[in-house]
């Protein structure tokens, strides 16, 4: 039998085993305010519908906890929570935060919750974290209008904020490695028209990004994700990385562009409305759909971001239908 591993590695070499593999993943809300109930969660979901990599999806708030900021449940249907506590408010406050260490509290608890699954994870399965950008931290320290608006009016202070968050990043991706992990998912939000210009990116985000991802330059199975819509897609070149996911049936490129501008995999092809509003025959024709736009080769079949918490069982049991019997129906 074709193992996940080697189903994804030879996605990457262009090549189809048996079948292109399958990728879905969630927030465990809740669930995600612990390592050992995150790590429960997380290995329930790939037991019941055995996908081709597990993605492990704490609450964004993980990696901020230790500077101070709070959040809570309140039912969003993506399984997000939400900000109550900021750490962020004037200018200055950019400077004032210090870098941390992956012994700190919450971030050691995230390296507890890899190596709980990674020790009960097939060792053929590929284990990936998920890392947010400093951009994306700095956003959810502050908020988005007053991240937008000191980097435009106090450019230097952000800067030195962002600098802190990206060594902390560093860290905390570099002690990941020792937990087992095979990749990082990448989480990128700043990279799109609507937020930020491309050189404001190239100057606020992209060297901060190279710097917290050093570390992961040598695993095979990073996942890079633009989030958002009219993503600067160009960026992918300063990456590189083997996958990329975005909101590709909401924004452009298509599938089949994207492999016209990029050399790696492309992961995607399902709308998450499709999993939680449509049913089983309807979530099938979109992978149909999917397979056919980029013939079944360099493709990981995915959403454009999480699978919303009220997805249908049935549904997620639909995505994992084999794509020989997709093709044929």
């Amino acid at each position: 039998m074709t193992t996940h591993k080697e189903r994804i590695q030879a996605s990457l070499q262009g090549e189809i085993i048996d079948r292109p593999p399958v990728a879905l993943w969630r927030h465990f809300p809740v669930d995600d305010q612990s390592p050992q109930t995150l790590a429960q969660a997380t290995l329930h979901f790939q037991r019941t519908y055995d996908f081709d990599l597990v993605k492990v999806t704490p609450a964004s708030s993980f990696c901020l906890k230790d500077w101070g900021a709070a959040d809570e449940w309140t039912g969003h249907t993506e399984g997000t929570r939400q900000y109550t506590t900021r750490v962020i408010h004037g200018p200055r406050d950019w400077e004032r935060l210090p870098v941390l260490d992956p012994t700190s509290r919450h971030l050691a608890a995230q390296l507890e919750c890899l190596r709980l699954i990674r020790a009960e994870l097939d060792p053929e399965t590929p284990l990936i974290q998920t890392v947010f950008s400093p951009l994306a931290q700095a956003k959810n320290l502050a908020g988005s209008e007053t991240l937008l608006a000191h980097l435009r009016l106090y450019p230097e202070a952000v800067l030195k904020g962002l600098a802190v968050i990206a060594e902390t990043t560093r860290r905390f991706v570099e002690a990941c490695l020792a937990a087992g992990i095979d990749g990082v998912f990448y989480a990128v939000q700043h990279a799109q028209a609507s937020l930020l210009s491309l050189e404001e990116y190239r100057t606020f985000g992209l060297p901060n990004d190279l710097k917290a991802l050093e570390p992961a330059r040598g695993l095979w199975c990073n996942l890079l994700h633009l989030h958002g819509s009219d993503v600067y897609f160009s960026l992918l070149a300063s990456f590189d990385f083997p996958i990329v996911n975005w909101h590709d049936r909401e924004t452009p490129p298509s599938l089949a562009e994207a492999q016209k501008q990029f050399n790696g995999v492309v992961c995607g092809g399902m709308r998450q409305d499709t999993l939680v509003y449509g049913n089983q025959a309807e979530v099938q024709k979109e992978a149909a759909d999917a397979l056919q736009q980029i013939g079944g080769k360099r493709f990981i079949l995915g959403t454009g971001c999480v699978v919303p918490v009220i997805a249908p069982h049935g549904n997620l049991m639909a995505a994992r239908v084999p794509f020989s019997r997709w093709e044929k129906g």
